[in-house]
């Protein structure tokens, strides 16, 4: 096989690229070339500016592809280009989308990929409704062979997953349960929500490769696993060695009190409770089955990330607005009681 991402070193992407160098596949990584060092031998640098179309073009100009996937790609626009650069050069085009489309609230917490579509809560995820509106209709009126695939909540050896974080990362929460110190969950805690290891969604994401049956449809992939954020949290402290000190604070108050995107990244996603059904996914990829458990694979990056002192990014000023936040809920409720 012969394919061409444009992206290729994210969280979600590199995994992807490994496993495929494994696999023998002749892989070429169109990007600007800023994380050389996470490229595994034996794949084909393509190094360009996405945005700078005629670079782009001069590039692939003698170049076919049996697969084509953009993980970059947010907005229609980015489309319209990709669209023009590969019509006519791949048998494949994978768009890579996001579980955060889906209706929001939902109607039903159990999310296939017949679910509906919408979020009045993030742009972000209206980008991406318009971003599969505009290539379906590539698909319907000019045959265009795409195929649009949902990654839920994935992660890998580089970063921890949480709910609520900084702008810097989630390095700042993990240090602050090294120190002992109060950490903040959303809500009650208790919604349900998936964790995907990378590695995993590699699997499913190869299986779709190449696949015609998988031409024209939308895919989700995710773990089975269904976790609460309690849980989560409970999780990365093991991972830790230290005790949990949660403290949970309303959604709301928490968008209503801080500059970060909380209506998006929490109202907008991770506050509803959510199970995702992978049937289609496991019909058009038989064999696909995600093996890592959360608190095996969190373990993991736990490790690797206390080994990477450059990993460890501290954000005072998420630091601080923590403790604002657990301090004004202490005082309310000392006001209440008096």
């Amino acid at each position: 096989m012969k394919a061409l991402f444009i992206g290729g070193t994210g969280t979600i992407s590199s995994a992807i690229t490994k496993q495929l160098v494994t696999m023998g596949c002749e892989l070429y990584l169109l990007n600007r070339g800023n994380r050389k060092d996470r490229l595994p031998e034996g794949v084909n640098l393509l190094q360009a500016d996405i945005n700078d179309e005629n670079q782009v073009s001069n590039l692939i100009e003698d170049l076919q592809f049996d697969v084509v996937a953009d993980f970059i790609a947010f907005e229609p626009a980015q489309l319209e280009r990709d669209y023009r650069l590969f019509k006519g050069k791949t048998k494949q085009f994978i768009f890579i989308s996001s579980a955060s489309a889906y209706q929001t609230p939902l109607s039903d917490y159990r999310i296939t990929e017949g679910t509906p579509l919408s979020n009045p809560y993030w742009q972000y995820s209206r980008n991406k409704i318009a971003c599969e509106e505009y290539l379906l209709k590539l698909y319907r009126e000019e045959g265009f062979p795409i195929t649009i695939v949902r990654p839920s909540h994935t992660y890998d050896e580089r970063s921890i997953p949480l709910g609520v974080h900084g702008s810097k990362g989630s390095w700042q929460v993990a240090k602050r349960m090294l120190e002992n110190k109060p950490v903040i969950i959303h809500g009650d805690g208790t919604s349900l929500w998936t964790m995907t290891h990378n590695s995993d969604f590699a699997k499913g994401f190869i299986g779709l490769m190449g696949n015609i049956h998988a031409i024209g449809e939308s895919v989700q992939i995710t773990s089975d696993e269904s976790l609460t954020w309690n849980q989560i949290y409970q999780a990365i402290a093991d991972a830790l060695g230290v005790k949990l000190h949660a403290v949970h604070v309303s959604s709301e108050f928490l968008d209503a009190c801080s500059k970060e995107d909380y209506r998006g990244g929490l109202l907008g996603d991770k506050a509803n409770s959510v199970v995702f059904d992978n049937s289609k996914l496991k019909r058009l990829v038989p064999d696909f089955v995600a093996t890592i458990r959360f608190d095996q694979g969190v373990k993991q990056t736990v490790e690797y990330i206390l080994a990477h002192p450059e990993l460890q990014k501290t954000d005072e000023e998420f630091d601080h607005w923590c403790d604002r936040v657990v301090d004004a809920l202490n005082s309310a409720l000392k006001m209440i009681n008096e």
